[in-house]
C-alpha cells in the first residue's frame, strides 16, 4: 500500500504531497503496530521500518520519474506537427466513426531518437495493420497529456504511416488471432463470432456497439477484457494434466501455457497484470493457504510499480488487485459458511466469488462510469458456469488456428450454446428498467457506493437487516416489473 499510494501521488502532485504520503504510510503502520501489540500480536519496529524505507525509494524513483516526463523535450512541440516514430504497447481500440487510440512508446522526434509514454489517435483505414510490438513512422499533430499518467504527449496522426518489420514472436501472436477469428466467423454466427475473440483474447474489434452495451449495463464488461481469471482457468486446465504426467510437469506445463497465453493476447501492462494476478489467485487455489496469497499479491503490487509506475493511477490495476483480494480473502470464508447451511459447494462458492467481486469493486466501477449495475452479480451468476468452457475451449482452438484451421473449427462449434447464452443473458439483463441506474462519478460516486456496500454487509448479519434486505429486493423487483408491463 505504501508503494501504491506514493506511486500515485508522485504522478498526480507535487513532492511535497510524497514526502507527505511517506509520513503518512509510517504513521499508520506504527499506529497498527500498537493496536496489534495491544491485542498480543507482536510486530515489532520492522515493520514501521520497511514501510518507511519502501516509501522512501519509492517517493524518490517516482519523483524523479515525473519530473523528467514534466519536463520532456517533446513538450516544447505541443501545438505543432512533426514526424514521429512509435512502438505500440497495446492493441487498438476503436472509437468508433473511423478512429482508433493506442499507446506507444517513442522513439524518435524529427529523426531525433526519444523515449517517452504516448498517446495516439489515428484513422483505422491507414493503421488497420499496426500491432502491438510494431514500429510506425507518421506526420503527428502534437498536443498536452489528457491525464497524469506519465504520458509526454497526445499524437493526433494526419499522414499515412510507414509500419515497420513485426518481430517473429509478435508475428505468430497476429497470425494466431487473425486465423482464430477466421475460423471463428466460418462457423459460428455473426454475434457469436464476434464475441468469441473477445471472451478468449479480449478483441473487441468486431463486437457492435449495441452489444458493448448490452455488456456494460448488464456488468458484464470485465468478462471481454483479459483479468486474472482467464489466466487462472487456462492455466488450471493445464494443472489437470496433473493425474498423467505428475505435478511437477505439470507445473512446469502451466507455466508454458500462461507465457503462451500472455504472448498470444499481446503483453501490454493489463496483460501482464492479468498474469500476475492469475497465478495468485491459482497459488491461493492451488495451496488453500491465504496466508501465502496475501503476501504473494502485495509483492507482486511492488514489483509492478516498480516496473510499470503508471498502473498507480490506472483503474484496470485497481480492479484487478481488489478482485484478487477479495478472490482469496473473502471468497473462501463465505463459501464455507455457506456450505455449513447446506449448500452445494461449487453453488456456494459461484456466489460467494460472485458476490464478493462485485462488492468490492462496485466502488470503484460506480466512480469511473458513474453508473451502478443493479443486476451485475445476478447477471455474473447466470454466466459463471459456461465462462470456463469457452476460454478453455477458445484458447485450445486459438492454438490450432494457425496450424490446423479444420480442426479449430471443430473445437469452435463446442462453443456456440455457451456464446448464445452469454448473448442471451447480457441481451435480457440490459432491457430491464432499472437495470443500471445513473449515480454521481469520480469520488462522491465511489464513496457514495462504498457507504451502501458497508451498510448492506453490517445490517445482513442482523435480522431486521435481512429483513429489511428482503423487503427492498422485492421492491426494486416490483419496479422492474411494473416497468417491464408497461413497457409492453
Amino acid at each position: 500500500m505504501a508503494s501504491w499510494l506514493v506511486t500515485a501521488a508522485g504522478i498526480l502532485w507535487s513532492p511535497w504531497v510524497v514526502a507527505a504520503a511517506v509520513a503518512g504510510c509510517t504513521a499508520a503502520a506504527a499506529m497498527a503496530g500498537r493496536w496489534c501489540a495491544g491485542r498480543g500480536i507482536r510486530l515489532g519496529s520492522a515493520g514501521v521500518a520497511a514501510v518507511a524505507v519502501i516509501g522512501t525509494a519509492f517517493g524518490l524513483a517516482i519523483a524523479m520519474r515525473a519530473h523528467d516526463a514534466r519536463h520532456h523535450p517533446i513538450i516544447a512541440r505541443h501545438g505543432s506537427t512533426a514526424i514521429v516514430g512509435v512502438v505500440a504497447t497495446e492493441s487498438p481500440r476503436s472509437l468508433g466513426q473511423g478512429r482508433i487510440m493506442f499507446r506507444a512508446g517513442l522513439r524518435d522526434l524529427d529523426g531525433a531518437a526519444m523515449s517517452g509514454m504516448v498517446l495516439v489517435f489515428a484513422p483505422v483505414a491507414d493503421f488497420a495493420e499496426l500491432s502491438v510490438g510494431r514500429p510506425a513512422t507518421f506526420r503527428a499533430r502534437i498536443g498536452r497529456p489528457l491525464r497524469p499518467d506519465l504520458s509526454v504527449a497526445v499524437l493526433t496522426a494526419i499522414g499515412e504511416p510507414t509500419l515497420g518489420a513485426v518481430p517473429a514472436v509478435r508475428r505468430l501472436s497476429g497470425q494466431i488471432r487473425t486465423g482464430f477469428a477466421e475460423a471463428a466467423r466460418e462457423v459460428l454466427p455473426a454475434d457469436q463470432s464476434a464475441m468469441l475473440p473477445a471472451l478468449v483474447l479480449g478483441d473487441m474489434s468486431a463486437v457492435t456497439a449495441t452489444t458493448a452495451d448490452d455488456f456494460r449495463i448488464a456488468g458484464l464488461t470485465h468478462l471481454t477484457a483479459v483479468s486474472g481469471a482467464n489466466v487462472t482457468i487456462v492455466c488450471g486446465a493445464a494443472l489437470l494434466s496433473a493425474a498423467v504426467v505428475g505435478p511437477r510437469w505439470a507445473a512446469m506445463l502451466a507455466l508454458a501455457v500462461l507465457i503462451a497465453f500472455v504472448i498470444v493476447v499481446e503483453p501490454s501492462a493489463s496483460v501482464l497484470r492479468a498474469a500476475v494476478m492469475g497465478a495468485i489467485a491459482l497459488l491461493a487455489v492451488l495451496t488453500h493457504r491465504r496466508r501465502q496469497a496475501i503476501p504473494v499479491l502485495s509483492a507482486s503490487v511492488v514489483a509492478l510499480m516498480t516496473v510499470a509506475p503508471q498502473l498507480a493511477v490506472d483503474a484496470g490495476f485497481a480492479l484487478s488487485v481488489v478482485a484478487t483480494a477479495a478472490l482469496v480473502v473473502i471468497a473462501p470464508g463465505w463459501t464455507a459458511r455457506l456450505v455449513e447451511r447446506g449448500w452445494p459447494k461449487p453453488v456456494a462458492a459461484a456466489v460467494s466469488i460472485a458476490l464478493a467481486a462485485q462488492l468490492v469493486t462496485a466502488p470503484l466501477i460506480a466512480g469511473i462510469s458513474g453508473r451502478f449495475g443493479m443486476l451485475a452479480v445476478l447477471a455474473n451468476l447466470l454466466v459463471a458456469g459456461v465462462i470456463a468452457p469457452i476460454t478453455v475451449i477458445g484458447t485450445a482452438a486459438a492454438a490450432l488456428s494457425a496450424f490446423l484451421p479444420a480442426a479449430a473449427g471443430i473445437l469452435i462449434r463446442f462453443t456456440g450454446p455457451e456464446l448464445w447464452w452469454v448473448l442471451t443473458v447480457a441481451d435480457g439483463i440490459a432491457a430491464v428498467p432499472g437495470a443500471s441506474i445513473a449515480i454521481p462519478s469520480g469520488t462522491a460516486g465511489m464513496a457514495l457506493v462504498a457507504a451502501v456496500t458497508v451498510g448492506l454487509i453490517w445490517s445482513w448479519r442482523r435480522p431486521w437487516g435481512r429483513r429489511v434486505c428482503a423487503g427492498a429486493a422485492c421492491c426494486l423487483l416490483a419496479w422492474t416489473l411494473s416497468g417491464i408491463v408497461g413497457a409492453t
